[in-house]
């Protein structure tokens, strides 16, 4: 038996594929992408990321927030709002939907949300279980006020899982 001479290739070189896309939203796109050995392909339709985006609901945190003075009839006055769990501050819902936080002091003398003037305090009513725990400011500012008291600045409406309701009391400090 004789020993027969292969040539064996030094380097290895992949086929050159360019990507190539289906533009049709109708069919199902399909693409082609460059691969050491083997051609890799991704097919979906639009028709399933439609479904997939609209089966994916984030829970909801629904808010209603006091004011902090009775009106003529004797009833307070409530602001209600919805936020996406765990995705914002408890001082930009109020911001966003147009709640007042401050009163005239903290008007002018706020910091803007850096938890560093203590005066952004509500206090939480019902739901303290949808929030965040209190942080390390707000035990700083916190530590001769009531449990149910935070700061709306550090106060992070839920926690992307949970839902659920929240009262918050506006500007407690002038029931007390």
């Amino acid at each position: 038996m004789g020993a027969t001479n292969l040539a064996v290739p030094t380097t290895f070189r992949p086929p050159q594929f360019s990507p190539t896309t289906a533009v049709n939203h109708r069919r199902a796109t399909t693409t082609f992408l460059p691969c050491r050995k083997k051609r890799i392909s991704i097919s979906c339709t639009a028709a399933s990321l439609e479904f997939s985006s609209a089966t994916t609901e984030k829970p909801l945190i629904e808010l209603e927030f006091i004011g902090p003075k009775a009106e003529a009839d004797g009833k307070y006055p409530v602001d209600k709002a919805t936020a996406v769990s765990g995705e914002k501050l408890l001082r930009n819902i109020m911001a966003d939907n147009k709640i007042e936080l401050y009163a005239a002091y903290g008007k002018v003398m706020n910091c803007g949300g850096g938890g560093s003037c203590g005066t952004c305090i509500v206090e939480i009513i019902d739901g303290n279980d949808l929030l965040n725990e209190r942080t390390n400011t707000e035990l700083r500012y916190l530590k001769k006020k009531p449990e149910s008291w935070r700061l709306a600045c550090q106060t992070i409406v839920g926690n992307k899982e949970n839902s659920g309701k929240v009262v918050v009391q506006r500007l407690p400090q002038w029931k007390k």
